[in-house]
Order: structure tokens, then C-alpha cells, then sequence
């Protein structure tokens, strides 16, 4: 597919369109009509419960035994998921009749799912601005660059941070690392050049999500040694050679000793 702007101006319109919008990355907050909503969910199972429809919208529909078995292990019965959903339907629809369908949780049977067409999500939204970065990468540098700034932006921390411990939210926290850590180096490679201070900055936003990540190292020894800087792009390569050799026990990768050695004797 070809991107062009309206594709970015797109993304950014849908969030201040959508009726409910919902920050996971580094927060977990919900606005709904515009109105951040209060925090009045009652049952912490509601809120997992809702976390748990987020973590789930690209599946179809889970059956109801299902979802207490992923969420509550021994702790969950029909009565409990009840609650919950009644929790959730409370907060999402506090005027929705006791029997009514609910705008943002469709059912099927005894199946349920997130209607992502009401729903706008900080990491839907920045997997989308991804996509149109990597697809514009080789053919419209200044649109990738632009759609890379705003992903990143969306990116304020990790997903969930209430929910560190707990199995259920472990995969999609480090799926959504590992996006957000190829936007920021991606970001940061197109713009070594004419930006090599952003590109430090970025990069170093990746060594903050992970630190023994050498691309951004090599990103990091480019963009000092296009600000005449050798002496930092030394420092940068002993940084990445003590940090693998702590973590791992390993040396660098050939290829950053190479761009180390060819930077050196240059």
C-alpha cells in the first residue's frame, strides 16, 4: 500500500474522534466523551478484565471460560466474571440498562471482545504509525520520518506498568518493546545525518527500553563521528563492550567492532 500524509493526518484525527480512548504505555488512563474517566471501577477484577479485552482485540471472540482461566487461574468462576463485566460495564456505560447491549464489549453467546471500532488505543495507534514508516522508508524518507516521530511519541513507558508481575500482560509488554525500540532506531537511522544529536537521543531512548541492543550503539558511534567527536565514540563502544560483557559474558558483534576499528583509523 502507498502512504502519504492523509494516512498520518488519518491516525491523528481518529483519536480525538474516538468516543473512548485508552493509554496503556507508561500509564493506564481512560477518557471517554473527551472526560478522563474517574477512577471508580470498584473490583480490581473489572480493570483486569477490561486489560485483558485490550491485550485480546485482535483475537475473535473468547469464550467467557476461557478468559477466567487466562486471568484468575483457581481464583475465577461465572459468578466472578459477572462481576466483572458488570464492573466494566458500569464504568465504560453508567446509563446503559441493566439488560442492554454494551457499545464497547460485544457478545456472541458467551464469547466477548473489544469493539475497536469505538475504541482508540495508544498502542493500536502506534503500530499503525510503524507501518506506514516501514512502508515508506525506501520511497518517502520525510513521510517515514514523520510517521516514526509519531509512534515514538506515543511511546511514554512500558504497558501496563500496573500489571509488571502478572503472566497474562508479559507478552504483548514485550511485543510493544520490541515496537517501540525499531521505531526509535529506525527514526534514528534516517535522520544520522542531517540530525546526529537526535540520533544519540533516540538511541539512547532504545538503550533505555534495552540496554545491550548494539544497533544503537553503532547509531550512537556514527553520529558522534559525524560531530568530529572521537573521543565519545570510544567511550560509546567500551559502554556497549562492559554492558554485553556484564550481562552476557560475549564480546561485540562484528559488525560494531568493524564500525569501531573503521571509525578509529579513519
Amino acid at each position: 500500500m502507498n502512504y502519504d500524509e492523509s494516512h498520518i493526518e488519518e491516525l491523528a484525527t481518529a483519536k480525538s474522534q474516538a468516543e473512548l480512548r485508552v493509554f496503556t504505555l507508561g500509564r493506564f488512563n481512560l477518557e471517554l466523551n473527551n472526560e478522563k474517566i474517574a477512577d471508580n471501577w470498584g473490583r480490581d477484577k473489572a480493570i483486569q478484565l477490561f486489560q485483558f479485552f485490550i491485550i485480546s482485540r485482535n483475537r475473535t471472540a473468547l469464550h467467557k471460560e476461557q478468559i477466567i482461566d487466562r486471568l484468575w487461574e483457581g481464583d475465577g468462576s461465572d459468578q466472578v466474571f459477572k462481576v466483572a463485566l458488570h464492573g466494566v460495564n458500569k464504568v465504560l456505560e453508567p446509563k446503559k440498562k441493566e439488560r442492554g447491549n454494551s457499545k464497547f464489549i460485544q457478545r456472541q453467546g458467551s464469547s466477548y471482545k473489544l469493539n475497536m471500532d469505538r475504541v482508540w488505543l495508544d498502542g493500536a495507534a502506534m503500530e499503525s504509525f510503524l507501518e506506514i514508516g516501514n512502508q515508506s522508508i525506501g520511497e518517502n524518507k520525510p513521510l517515514a520520518i514523520l510517521a516514526f516521530q509519531h509512534a515514538v511519541g506515543l511511546y511514554e513507558g512500558s504497558f501496563l506498568p500496573n500489571r509488571i508481575y502478572v503472566d497474562w500482560a508479559s507478552t504483548e509488554r514485550e511485543r510493544l518493546q520490541m515496537l517501540a525500540l525499531s521505531g526509535y532506531l529506525s527514526l534514528a537511522e534516517l535522520q544520522l545525518d542531517e540530525q546526529p544529536n537526535e540520533s544519540i537521543r533516540l538511541s539512547e531512548k532504545a538503550l533505555n527500553i534495552d540496554q545491550t541492543w548494539e544497533e544503537a550503539y553503532r547509531i550512537q558511534m556514527m553520529a558522534h563521528m559525524i560531530n568530529g567527536n572521537r573521543p565519545q565514540v570510544i567511550k560509546t563502544y567500551q559502554r556497549c563492550q562492559e554492558i554485553l560483557d556484564k550481562e552476557f559474558g560475549i564480546e561485540p558483534l562484528p559488525a560494531t567492532k568493524q564500525l569501531y576499528n573503521t571509525i578509529r583509523n579513519t
